[in-house]
């Protein structure tokens, strides 16, 4: 709180200069005051005792001096208020004199007025005035802004508004939480879909059922992956050691997808042999042995095939016999091939979950009915092989063993540990159900279908089909005038093994004797001679004619034709 006694006016003496009010910036404004005589102060003196400037502190009652305005420089005259005024300054009428703290005379103290002399001012900045108090009456002094210092009162409204916001800002965040949590939900919906579209393009793509998986492209979508997997693949073939018939299986180890596979390959396959002529699988593996067999095989396939494992059938047997038989549903009742008289007692019934032994198995898997297609019998084969991998050890070392009690010399292409090893993964799969068997399907002049190329090939073995040109091969039609079907099945299958391409000719609508071979162009007259002699005719059947005109050989087999 500032003095009321202003410092500079004591610097210049305060019976010289008095405060006069304050300017517009509110600084003090002074005047001088003429000299006057002053009277000695008793503060213990009686009322109306005390003259002049003198100040009883206890006094009671008396005059209330003149106020002054601070605004005008002027005295007004005050009410009586019968007490002590701080501010006042002047004395009580028909009382004792009050207290002057700016050293100005009283009206009626009994001193002389002297004349105003010319006003002077001191400044001294940044002085608060003097502060008023509040009297009934008293005419407010003038303010300006300048003079405070601002200060921001509270609103009543202030809470309300907080309370808005804070409603405002709850209700953003829960909106923008509701789109996170929406967004969230829309991305996973779409990883889901996105997956589950995988799945389904991968599952049809490994079914082959996929029309744009064809063989022009081969470096894009799912044939790209289907390539690019692992395989160990090893050929398989069965020789019956009665019969001399052999059946082929390709084994594949997909170590990419963890699946195995068993491809049942028929002997009508038509293959380039080394000298660079057609010939068939089953031709191949009597005339051309395993490792040319195996590299016509990577040639018309596109695969690369690891070994070749020949099992005879008395090693089959033993196989089975070694691993505690197998189960297998069978398709058809096998007779025994071993009894001496009609009526016995089929060796093999048909059934679901058939157990056969080594001898049962043998008979099974080389049995071929009369008039039954060579895929019948390729079929019981491929179930014979996939019940011994069910019963194989899924351990390689036990397996090695097995494979090393069979006493059998395999391929020098394949190892008993190598072969033991690989027995031992596939079986693992066919004991979990990741193992299946499937037929190559070879068109009947010998060569694959764009539907092989596609569902077995590409997907299974992870190759391209490239079947030999059918002009290198001389084309052979057959229609069948004997009166016995299955005769027509039966001069394919030794047609293709001579190496030769059949195309069906259909039946005749009435048997005939004899059998002709005809030949439209002078330059094929060797070749029908050698498809006569091939099929077991004479050659004086052999005669020049009119022939379909997509063949070079065209046979009519007549009831002289001998199987």
């Amino acid at each position: 709180m500032n003095d009321r006694y202003d410092a500079g006016a004591a610097e210049y003496g305060a019976d010289q200069y008095e405060l006069v009010g304050y300017d517009e910036y509110g600084r003090p404004v002074y005047r001088q005051v003429p000299a006057q005589q002053t009277q000695a102060y008793d503060p213990y003196a009686q009322p109306g005792q005390q003259q002049g400037y003198g100040y009883d502190p206890y006094a009671t009652g008396g005059q209330q001096p003149p106020s002054y305005d601070y605004g005008t420089g002027r005295q007004q005259p005050g009410p009586s208020y019968g007490s002590y005024d701080p501010y006042a300054t002047g004395t009580h009428q028909g009382g004792p004199a009050s207290h002057d703290p700016y050293g100005q005379n009283a009206a009626g103290a009994g001193t002389a007025q002297q004349p105003r002399v010319a006003e002077q001012t001191a400044h001294i900045p940044q002085q608060a005035g003097p502060a008023d108090e509040e009297a009934p009456g008293r005419p407010e002094p003038e303010y300006h802004t300048e003079q405070f210092a601002f200060v921001e009162e509270p609103d009543g409204n202030s809470e309300d508004v907080i309370d808005w916001l804070k409603f405002t800002e709850n209700r953003t965040e829960r909106r923008e939480e509701a789109r996170r949590r929406a967004r969230s939900r829309i991305v996973a919906l779409v990883v889901v879909l996105a997956l589950a579209a995988a799945g389904g393009v991968g599952y049809l793509g490994y079914a082959g059922k996929l029309p744009s998986l064809s063989s022009d492209d081969s470096t894009t979508g799912t044939a790209t992956a289907a390539g690019a997997q692992k395989r160990d693949v090893i050929v398989v073939h069965l020789h019956d050691t009665n019969g001399g018939a052999t059946s082929t299986a390709l084994l594949v180890d997909n170590t990419t997808t963890k699946r195995g596979t068993t491809v049942l390959v028929p002997n009508s396959l038509a293959l380039t042999s080394d000298d660079g002529t057609t010939t068939t699988l089953a031709k191949s593996v009597d005339d051309d042995g395993s490792d040319g067999t195996r590299a016509a095989l990577d040639s018309a396939l596109g695969t690369d095939i690891q070994g070749t494992w020949r099992l005879d059938t008395p090693y089959l047997q033993n196989l089975v016999d070694l691993v505690g038989n197998v189960d297998v549903d069978t398709d058809t009742d096998v007779p025994d091939p071993g009894a001496k008289k009609k009526g016995t007692a089929p060796l093999v019934n048909k059934g679901q979950d058939q157990t056969l032994s080594g001898k049962m198995a043998v008979a099974y898997a080389t049995y071929r009915a009369p008039g039954e297609a060579q895929n019948a019998q390729l079929e019981r084969f491929g179930q014979v092989m996939q019940g011994v991998l069910r019963k194989v050890s899924s351990d390689p070392q036990a397996a090695t063993t097995t494979i090393q009690t069979l006493a059998q010399i395999l391929d020098p292409s394949l190892t008993d540990k190598d072969l033991g090893s690989f027995l031992a993964r596939l079986s693992d799969l066919a004991k979990g159900g990741d193992f299946k068997t499937d037929l190559l399907p070879v068109q009947t002049d010998g060569t694959l279908s764009a539907q092989a190329s596609a569902g077995v090939v590409r997907n299974v073995l992870g190759g391209t089909a490239k079947s030999p040109d059918k002009d290198a091969a001389v084309s052979v039609s057959v229609q069948n005038a004997t009166g016995v079907k299955d005769n027509t099945e039966k001069a394919r299958v030794v047609l293709l093994n001579g190496g030769f391409t059949f195309l069906e000719g259909g039946t005749a609508g009435a048997a005939q004797a004899t059998s002709k071979v005809v030949y439209a162009d002078a330059g094929d007259k060797a070749n029908a001679a050698e498809v006569a002699k091939t099929l077991g005719l004479p050659t004086s059947a052999v005669g020049k004619g009119k022939i379909s005109a997509n063949a070079d050989v065209a046979v009519v087999l007549g009831q002289d034709y001998k199987p």
